[in-house]
């Protein structure tokens, strides 16, 4: 029941689907629910899988599981390296939010954004392992579309915290911590792009936040989708250790005849976020201290210019949007030699 501790007991047996495959028939609230996870997922993976059904934030759960001790607390830990057995029962214990702003009061600040060499980029997203995490992503999670896919139109997706929104920064109305031109921005970038928005956190406090700040109704643009942190897998790097990221493969196998990696860019301000996908991504600066910045900051306005200027380009993907603000800068130079 919402606002209230509940406990699950969940029940694991081996898939037959695969070895690696582990299957949980989760009790909670007087129902059963089905949850899939493999070995080579992370506790922080399995949360989310019981988030999905269940409600409970994965940051309200509390993990119990005999001779496991406290490994079920570090949601970076893969479970393949818990020893999880068939015949024992794991136990959650964890809260229902029906006050999504409870969910406001303390994420986990992530400042310390790190970009990856090219050669274990590469190995990332290669690898056999996450292209398994991305199928079985594609098949679990749903996109729900908000306003049609438009033929002929390039993707954009785009992050929201720190993005879009100072979300650390306290104020009595949200329009204080949006970041400037937004408005102009998205209505710019819907005369060529589709777009949609994707946050690590979760759906409700999208929809919420979205709403607030008059993008989900605007008149002069329409958002596609809104994608949540159930859509991202956890990958695992030599240096960096474990980490989630957002990979569009997931989108574009959902819309395969409207999108793909010739036609879509991602903005996120943390590059791990496109790690499987980096050719796709271009690092924003992050927006923070909105009252302090929002006078001076105009990233938006610079990334409507560059937008335009590369939606005539056929492959995306060819493009080296690490380089964007000399690419704007060739691009002005060109206009005034023509």
């Amino acid at each position: 029941m919402a606002g209230e501790s509940s406990a699950a007991a969940a029940t694991l047996a081996v898939s037959p689907v695969t070895e690696e495959e582990i299957t949980l028939t989760v009790k909670w609230s007087g129902k059963e629910y089905t949850v899939r996870v493999c070995g080579d997922d992370t506790v922080g993976e399995l949360k989310r899988r019981i988030c999905e059904v269940t409600n409970v934030l994965p940051k309200r759960q509390k993990l119990l599981y005999p001779k496991v001790g406290s490994k079920l607390s570090d949601d970076s830990a893969l479970l393949s390296q818990l020893s999880l057995k068939s015949s024992l029962k794991m136990t959650m214990i964890g809260t229902v939010e029906d006050d999504i702003y409870v969910d406001l009061v303390d994420p986990p600040e992530v400042v310390d954004d790190f970009e990856l060499g090219q050669d274990e980029v590469i190995e990332i997203k290669d690898k056999e392992v996450n292209k398994q995490k991305l199928r079985r992503r594609i098949e679990q999670y749903k996109i729900v579309l908000r306003n049609p896919c438009r033929e002929g139109k390039k993707l954009l997706v785009l992050d929201i915290d720190y993005t879009l929104f100072d979300h650390r920064s306290s104020a009595e109305n949200p329009i204080e911590l949006m970041r400037p031109y937004l408005h102009e921005f998205l209505t710019a970038a819907y005369a060529e792009y589709d777009i949609i928005i994707w946050s690590a956190t979760n759906m409700k406090w999208v929809e919420l936040k979205m709403g607030q700040l008059g993008v989900l109704d605007h008149p002069n643009y329409k958002i596609t989708a809104l994608l949540d942190h159930l859509a991202m897998i956890t990958v695992q790097s030599d240096t960096r250790g474990v980490f989630d990221c957002k990979p569009l493969g997931l989108i574009w196998a959902h819309f395969p005849e409207f999108y793909s990696s010739k036609n879509t860019i991602m903005f996120d301000d943390l590059r791990r976020n496109f790690v499987m996908n980096p050719q796709n991504g271009l690092a924003i600066k992050p927006f923070r201290k909105a009252h302090a910045n929002r006078g001076t900051d105009e990233e938006l306005l610079k990334l409507t210019q560059y937008l335009l200027a590369i939606a005539d380009i056929d492959d995306l993907s060819s493009i080296d949007h690490s380089d964007w603000e000399s690419f704007n800068e060739d691009s002005y130079k060109r206009r005034r030699q023509e």
